[in-house]
């Protein structure tokens, strides 16, 4: 049960899930660190430097992280992964003397780092091909819906409500696909001891030896390591996992602030999710805030603000190693994917509660969509032999006609007054004219391109083989 009685991050209760908080534990860290010195204790072990008894009494006690303990210790000493090792040495008297044997801290907490990437990344993933399915299916179910397209936030053209989010569907496959590469390039420091050369392996093992003794450990592992190191793995590493991350979070900020658009009541179109006794404003009873889409917003915004210091960390590594990251690190990765979490389960919940106002919908295509259709309707009657020029400047002077009256509120009247114009009328009949200012149709290959996008992400999804479970690691003698 969280304390509330002092200071929490919301990312401890409010933000993410319970899945993505227990990857970046203290729990988690804790065991993932035995596990590691238990993996170099059983490698080791094979050039004698330990014992079978003693990788069964470390197996033993993998789990009995006692935190309080440690936390004692570590108020003496003032190093926490010292404390844990400390800890760890108490319950096992018996294997203490094999615990870290060569290491330096590094080479257990960023081996550690890269592999809680790597649980982080596999929960992202899946959470991302939820989504993507949820919008491929929304693509599909709405490929062909007329809406009124926007540029500068004036109507435009029509478009499909199916093609708009096939736009953001687009680049959030692409962000499916980078973040999953990324999954695969990610790698551990491995164990290359103080300043990366391995030195205090090869006086335990030989030099002879050292190449096979890493690759071991990279199978118990299953996680590749470095070729080189310093003392820590190159931070360039968070640089580029968190700007992938960042630049997810840009795709759905866009889907979002275009949604907060959409559901304000002069457009009115779509609608996210609001519950029956949810309450929109303190002071004013009748509110319906869009505050999931505008909680990602909030949340993405300060995910994009996450590369730069990164960026520093990685650029400010001096030498072979310095503590400019150290500390920051300590919340800028965990938040990182937290964030991640909470906005793609927050997506997923508007994408599959949206309302579509069907009804707004048709009433702002009725207003907007005869001043797209004057291009349709130029290019027509300057086929049928009308001078091209004449006929812009009639049709422009209808059109602000038109949006005059649009403005005081009443309803478009171009499409009256140009299918009765006598110039006009000379070369097409009125229903002809009439039919020319519909929005029918003239969507361009909106329709189908949402729909062969709709099917790609599916394909794509299908075909990509399944990302290993969270490892559980259990190793013996």
């Amino acid at each position: 049960m969280t304390d509330f009685g002092v200071y929490c991050s919301p990312f401890s209760w409010r933000y993410g899930s319970n899945e993505m908080r227990y990857i970046w534990s203290e729990i988690n860290k804790r065991r993932l660190w035995r596990r590691i010195w238990i993996a170099l204790a059983r490698v080791e072990s094979d050039y004698g430097l330990a014992s079978a008894s003693q990788i069964d009494e470390l197996n033993q006690f993998a789990d009995a992280i006692d935190l309080e303990r440690a936390f004692q210790i570590e108020a003496e000493i003032h190093h926490d992964l010292m404390a844990e090792l400390l800890t760890f040495a108490e319950q096992c008297p018996n294997a203490a003397g094999v615990i870290h044997l060569g290491a330096t801290s590094m080479d257990i907490e960023d081996n550690a780092d890269a592999i809680r990437m790597r649980q982080s990344l596999i929960v992202i993933l899946d959470n991302l091909k939820n989504l993507l399915l949820k919008m491929a299916s929304f693509i599909k179910e709405w490929a062909d819906l007329p809406v009124m397209a926007f540029t500068h936030l004036q109507p435009a053209e029509p478009t499909t409500l199916g093609y708009r989010f096939a736009l953001y569907a687009q680049d959030l496959l692409a962000d499916w696909q980078l973040l999953e590469n990324i999954y695969h390039q990610i790698r551990g420091k491995g164990f290359k001891g103080a300043i990366g050369s391995g030195a205090s392996y090869v006086e335990l093992i030989g030099q002879p030896n050292y190449d096979e003794f890493e690759k071991k450990l990279e199978d118990l592992l299953s996680l590749p390591f470095f070729p080189a190191a310093s003392q820590t793995y190159p931070r360039r590493q968070d640089y580029l996992v968190i700007s992938a991350l960042a630049g997810m979070g840009a795709t759905l900020y866009k889907l979002c602030f275009d949604l907060r658009i959409l559901q304000s009541p002069p457009i009115g179109e779509l609608s996210e999710p609001f519950g029956k006794k949810q309450v929109g404003s303190s002071a004013m009873p009748f509110k319906r805030n869009p505050i999931q889409a505008e909680k990602v917003d909030s949340l993405a915004r300060n995910l994009a603000q996450m590369p730069l210091l990164a960026w520093h960390n990685a650029a400010h590594s001096l030498l072979e190693r310095t503590l400019d990251d150290s500390a920051n690190r300590r919340s800028l990765l965990p938040e990182a994917f937290l964030t991640c979490d909470e906005i793609l389960k927050s997506c997923a919940k508007i994408i599959v509660g949206l309302t579509v106002n069907t009804g707004v919908i048709q009433k702002n295509l009725a207003l907007y969509a005869p001043f797209s259709s004057t291009e349709r309707l130029m290019m027509a009657l300057a086929g049928a032999g009308a001078n091209r020029q004449e006929l812009h400047s009639r049709i422009r002077e209808y059109a602000m006609k038109a949006w005059d009256a649009v403005q005081s509120g009443q309803s478009n009247p171009l499409i009256d007054m140009v299918s009765t114009d006598p110039v006009f009328t000379r070369y097409f009949p009125p229903e002809k004219l009439q039919k020319l200012m519909s929005v029918e149709g003239y969507s361009g290959v909106a329709s189908r391109r949402a729909l062969e996008i709709s099917q790609h992400i599916q394909e794509i999804i299908a075909s990509t083989a399944e990302l290993p479970p969270l490892k559980k690691y259990n190793w013996t003698a």
